[in-house]
C-alpha cells in the first residue's frame, strides 16, 4: 500500500463527526480571487461614500444605551462626551456602527475591535516585561467587515485634527498615512507565513528607532519620557495613588463619584454580602485562566473592592477595582472587573457565537493582540439588583500608556496614525483572510483616497451629532455633569 493510498483510505473511513471539524483550505490563488471579487460588492472608490439620510437619531441611541447603565453615572458620560467633538466621537461607537451598517461592505470578515479610534491604541507591558504597542480596548470586539475598523480609525484622526486646528490638507495627509499603513502592511502580511504573522508584534524600542528617523529630537525625547512613565504604571504605583494607610494596612481612598469603596457605597450588611460575592467571583473567574496563572493568582488575597468610573463611552457600565495582597502590604495586585455588555456591532452583523460577553471580549482581545494580560479572564455575576451581568477581568495597570491627542502636531499625528494603521492590519491579519483582503486593497492608492474622503465627511457628521447632544443638554432633554 502506498502512502497516497493510505491517505485516501483514512479519509474514506473518517467518521461523520470527525469530518465535520475539517477546515477547508483554499489555495492562495483562490483566496486572492475572492478578495478581487469583493470589489464587485464594495468598489474601492465607493468606500468613500456616506449618506446621512434616514439615519437613527444619535441622542436617542445614546439614551437607549443609558437604560442598562448605572443611572447616577450617566450624566458623567454625557458631560465627558459633550466636552468636544473628539470626546463625543470616543463615546459614540454605537452611532457610527449604525451608520456603517447602512453602507455596502466588502464581506471580508475579521475579528473587529469595534471601536478602533486612535485613543484605543497604546502601550502596555507584555508578560516578558517589554513595552509593546497595540490595540488596547476590546469592549466592542465582534466579527465583521474589516473596513469598519479602518473607517473608525480614520474618522477619529480627522476629528482629532479638527479639534487641534489642523487645515483640511494636513488632516487628509494624516488620514492617508493611516490608510496607507494599513494597506501596505496587509499586503506584506499576505506574503508572510502563518506563524510569522502570529508572532508579529511591535515593540516600543523599534518604534523609537522609527521616530528617530522621521521626527525631531524633541518628539523623540517626549516619547521616551512617556515610555518611562508607562513603565512605572503598575500595581505598586496604583497602590501609592489609590490607597492610604489605615491601621497599618492599605485602604482604597474614597473619591466620589469616580472611586467609591464598597464600604462607602453600601451599608454594613450589604457590604459584607458583596465581599462574599466578590470572593466567589474571583474563585470562578480563576478557572478561566491558564493553569500556571491560576496558581499565581491563588498566592494573592482579596482585601478590598471599589466601584470605579472608567473611560468615556464606558461610563455608566459597572466597573470594579479589586485590591489583592501578596507577600505583604507592599506586594499588591490590582485587578479591574469591567462589565461587558453586548457589542455595539451585535445588531448589525452576524452573531459572535459567545453567550457570555465577557468571554467575547477576552477571546476577541486574545485573537487580535500580539500578547495579552496574563490575568485576562471572564465571569457572569448576579448583581445586587438580582440581574445577571457579564464581566471581564484584567490588571488595572500594567505599563499602560496612551497619547495625549490634544497636544499632537500634524507630523506627530501622521506618524502615529500610520502606526495605528499598521497595528490594525496585523490584528486583522491574525483573524481574517489576509490574502483576500490584500487582493481587495490592491497596490494603488484608491483605498487610501476613499478612506480619506469618508473620514472627512464623517467628521462633518460627528460635529453635527455633537451639536445635537449639546443642544439636548441645553434644553434639559438629557442631564450632563461636566468636569468629572
Amino acid at each position: 500500500m502506498t502512502d497516497a493510498t493510505a491517505t485516501t483510505d483514512a479519509v474514506a473511513t473518517e467518521t461523520p463527526a470527525a469530518s465535520a471539524y475539517r477546515v477547508s483550505h483554499p489555495t492562495e490563488a483562490e483566496r486572492a480571487a475572492a478578495g478581487k471579487a469583493a470589489r464587485q460588492r464594495a468598489p474601492l472608490t465607493g468606500l468613500g461614500d456616506y449618506d446621512s439620510g434616514d439615519r437613527a437619531n444619535p441622542v436617542e441611541l445614546l439614551e437607549g444605551q443609558a437604560a442598562s447603565r448605572v443611572p447616577e453615572l450617566v450624566p458623567i458620560r454625557y458631560g465627558r462626551m459633550s466636552a468636544s467633538p473628539f470626546s463625543f466621537y470616543r463615546g459614540g461607537a454605537l452611532i457610527m456602527a449604525a451608520d456603517l451598517a447602512r453602507t455596502p461592505n466588502s464581506g471580508l470578515r475579521v475579528q473587529l475591535c469595534g471601536d478602533a479610534h486612535m485613543s484605543n491604541f497604546g502601550i502596555y507591558a507584555s508578560p516578558e516585561r517589554r513595552l509593546v504597542f497595540d490595540i488596547n480596548d476590546f469592549d466592542e470586539t465582534h466579527p465583521g467587515p474589516f473596513e469598519w475598523d479602518v473607517k473608525r480609525l480614520a474618522a477619529s484622526l480627522a476629528v482629532a485634527g479638527r479639534d487641534n486646528g489642523f487645515s483640511a490638507k494636513k488632516r487628509r495627509r494624516v488620514v492617508l498615512a493611516a490608510a496607507a499603513g494599513y494597506r501596505e502592511s496587509m499586503r506584506e502580511f499576505a506574503t508572510t507565513g502563518n506563524l510569522a504573522v502570529w508572532y508579529s508584534h511591535m515593540e516600543m524600542d523599534d518604534v523609537l528607532r522609527q521616530i528617530g528617523d522621521q521626527l525631531d529630537e524633541r518628539r523623540v525625547s517626549m516619547t521616551q519620557a512617556a515610555l518611562d512613565k508607562a513603565r512605572g504604571r503598575d500595581s505598586i504605583q496604583a497602590l501609592s495613588k489609590l490607597t492610604t494607610i489605615v491601621d497599618g494596612r492599605p485602604r482604597i481612598v474614597n473619591q466620589p463619584p469616580l472611586i467609591i469603596p464598597i464600604e462607602d457605597l453600601l451599608d454594613e450588611g450589604q457590604a459584607a454580602a458583596a465581599y462574599d460575592q466578590f470572593h466567589a467571583i474571583v474563585g470562578s473567574y480563576r478557572r478561566t485562566l491558564q493553569w500556571d496563572r491560576r496558581h499565581l493568582l491563588e498566592q494573592f488575597r482579596l482585601v478590598q473592592a471599589a466601584r470605579k468610573v472608567v473611560g468615556v463611552g464606558s461610563v455608566g457600565t459597572r466597573a470594579w477595582i479589586l485590591l489583592f495582597e501578596g507577600l505583604n502590604g507592599g506586594d499588591p495586585l490590582f485587578l479591574q472587573a469591567k462589565e461587558a455588555q453586548p457589542s455595539v456591532l451585535s445588531g448589525f452583523t452576524k452573531a459572535s457565537g459567545f453567550k457570555n460577553h465577557g468571554q467575547r471580549v477576552v477571546t476577541g482581545q486574545q485573537l487580535m493582540q500580539a500578547t495579552s494580560d496574563i490575568f485576562l479572564g471572564w465571569q457572569r455575576v448576579e448583581g445586587f439588583d438580582g440581574l445577571d451581568r457579564d464581566f471581564y477581568l484584567r490588571q488595572l495597570r500594567d505599563g499602560k500608556g496612551s497619547v495625549v491627542v490634544e497636544s499632537m502636531v500634524p507630523d506627530g499625528i501622521a506618524f502615529y496614525g500610520r502606526l495605528c494603521g499598521q497595528t490594525l492590519a496585523r490584528a486583522h491579519a491574525r483573524s481574517g483572510d489576509r490574502v483576500a483582503i490584500a487582493a481587495y486593497l490592491g497596490s494603488s492608492t484608491k483605498f487610501d483616497e476613499a478612506i480619506a474622503d469618508f473620514a472627512e465627511t464623517y467628521a462633518d457628521q460627528n460635529a453635527h451629532d455633537h451639536g445635537e447632544l449639546t443642544a439636548a443638554i441645553a434644553v434639559g432633554a438629557v442631564t450632563a455633569v461636566s468636569g468629572i
